[in-house]
């Protein structure tokens, strides 16, 4: 997306071919300018993009200096929820759901440059079965899955075990 708003909201607004976006690096933007007792022109309201035909999750510990991971679900009837209780990382977005009485999850990892977020799972390793997806940016650049790239990361192997332990 490349924190253009635009093409975020064009997505939203007109592929609903889609069910679930996950998007990287949302920009905090101005909503609009609600009253204000300190300031005659109104005080900003800032948040993300948002789009009455979707529900957006997105961690609450981000602060407007930080770009959001968000995921937008259009699936209202299954009942998706955020689950910071088992994750609780401002770059990982785990989310369930119910589909016939079977809980199922999406993961939405951010790994930035210091691969803070592969870090932080390997370090708190929870048994979750019936992760449906594991998407994200990795920021792994590898010969593994990418035959023209020549080296290899060390960073590989802690994200093929991460994969592995969610079968």
């Amino acid at each position: 997306m490349q924190k253009n708003n635009l093409i975020v909201n064009t997505i939203l607004e007109t592929y609903f071919a889609f069910n679930i976006v996950f998007i990287q690096e949302l920009s905090w933007l101005t909503i609009c300018f609600i009253l204000s007792s300190k300031n005659r022109d109104g005080e900003e309201l800032v948040g993300v993009l948002n789009h009455c035909n979707w529900l957006m999750f997105v961690n609450t510990s981000s602060s407007i200096n930080d770009y959001l991971r968000v995921i937008n679900i259009r699936l209202f009837s299954f009942w998706f929820s955020l689950c910071n209780d088992i994750y609780n990382h401002r770059d990982i977005l785990l989310v369930s759901f119910l589909n016939n009485n079977d809980i199922l999850f999406l993961i939405n990892i951010y790994s930035d440059s210091s691969q803070l977020a592969l870090k932080y799972l390997k370090d708190n390793k929870v048994n979750i079965h019936n992760v449906l997806v594991i998407t994200g940016d990795f920021n792994i650049r590898d010969s593994l899955w990418n035959p023209l790239y020549p080296h290899y990361s060390t960073h590989s192997n802690f994200f093929i075990n991460i994969t592995d332990s969610f079968s």
